[in-house]
């Protein structure tokens, strides 16, 4: 197979730790094990360089946000690149994302979009924004500018997917989950316990926003300690954390909760190794990535079941789901496992057997699937730059997803 020159280019990436960032990350890793040429675009940010051990990253110049602070805005510019790509990959709409959809089409070459976040979900972090979202949808029609462009949306999920028409998007979609690297997970190397002696772990991992409703876990906990003498670890950080700590003082939770702040994903996999229960209060994930990720460890989770969540737990068998909200179910099945330990060992057990399918490995090989597939149908739909003779129409995965192809307009875009 041709090495093909993939730019994988995002408003969000390293140093912020998020879903999108282990995403992108992940994705490149596997793309060049296999010998593509997959190059990073994204923000650069002062002081930060990227580890010796990360390749094929491009920093463009950038400010801070002028409505979140705690980004930066990009300033896209061509004579940062090496050369011209043979696929665009998108993955935010900012900046990058939109100058990424730009080139696409300048150099007649496919663009692939993932459709990670549902922006409205954040609209309270910018005073004003949520009641723009309300009268004018702006940020609904931010998005529906934004991934109308593209050729083909990836969703991670197929509930994510099913909110597409709803931005009024009717561009052609698959869904292919975020892949999880086991092996990255599984030889982290041991860390300090940051629970305290004794006591009964209980782990969630998320941005300290008020989208990931961690609150709920709160009130989880103080249930569950009227059984169990348990400990929270909260790995994460965000413009709630002070909030969170007076909310967790107010309940009597100060000296049973540990908010612990951001660990790198290198090390994260020794802190679901310690973990005994995985808890989870977020109802606007488009996968919630983390999920998979205490369930690759063996972790039961126990989390609020909406949107993108719903297909990232097996209910009943590597977790439970709860509706939004719920609290008191949250605290009820995590007491009922605290107290069970045989539960516990089988729930464990077929956590790590559903958690095989987000296989990194096998995400990614869906994606060149993917990939190839959009360059066959480019060169038959113009003649354009020469991909090699490139041309795959009998792929796997246009094989494994045919019907899906033909149903969403794939075949023919």
């Amino acid at each position: 197979m041709k090495s093909l020159r993939i730019g994988l280019l995002t408003d969000v990436f390293l140093p912020d730790q998020n879903g999108v960032s282990t995403s992108v990350l992940l994705l490149q890793r596997e793309l060049r094990r296999r010998g593509h040429r997959a190059v990073i675009v994204a923000p650069r940010f002062p002081d930060y360089l990227d580890p010796e051990t990360l390749h094929g990253v491009v920093r463009l110049p950038s400010m801070i946000h002028p409505a979140l602070p705690r980004q930066r805005l990009a300033f896209p510019t061509r004579r940062r690149l090496s050369g011209q790509f043979d696929l665009v990959h998108t993955h935010t709409p900012g900046a990058i994302g939109f100058w990424g959809a730009r080139l696409a089409k300048r150099w007649d070459i496919p663009h692939i979009s993932t459709f990670h976040t549902h922006l409205e979900h954040y609209a309270h972090y910018i005073p004003g924004l949520s009641t723009l979202e309300k009268h004018a949808g702006v940020l609904t029609r931010i998005v529906r500018r934004f991934y109308v462009k593209a050729d083909l949306i990836v969703a991670p999920t197929e509930a994510s997917r099913a909110m597409l028409p709803h931005y009024g998007i009717y561009r052609p979609s698959v869904v292919l989950p975020t892949g999880i690297d086991e092996s990255l997970l599984q030889d982290a190397p041991d860390v300090l316990s940051p629970w305290p002696a004794g006591k009964r772990r209980l782990l969630s991992v998320g941005r300290l926003g008020f989208e990931k409703r961690h609150e709920l876990v709160l009130q989880a906990l103080a249930e569950v300690r009227k059984q169990h003498d348990a400990h929270l670890v909260i790995l994460g950080e965000g413009p709630q954390r002070d909030l969170l700590r007076q909310k967790a003082a107010s309940m009597g939770l100060e000296q049973h909760v540990t908010f612990y702040g951001p660990v790198p994903l290198a090390t994260i996999g020794a802190y679901y190794r310690q973990a005994e229960l995985f808890v989870f209060g977020s109802d606007t994930e488009t996968q919630g990535l983390v999920l998979a990720e205490a369930q690759t460890m063996g972790v039961p989770v126990v989390a609020v079941g909406a949107e993108g969540t719903l297909g990232s737990v097996e209910p009943g068998l590597s977790g439970h789901l709860v509706g939004r909200g719920d609290w008191q179910g949250l605290a009820r099945y995590s007491s009922e496992l605290l107290a069970d330990p045989q539960a516990m060992a089988d729930m464990s057990a077929e956590a790590r057997r559903f958690a095989r399918r987000f296989s990194s490995s096998k995400m990614a090989e869906q994606m060149i699937d993917i990939y190839l597939q959009a360059l066959s149908e480019q060169g038959r739909r113009a003649a354009g730059p020469d991909y090699g003779g490139l041309s795959y129409p009998d792929s796997s995965y246009a094989k494994a997803n045919g019907r899906s192809i033909r149903k969403y307009g794939l075949r023919g875009f």
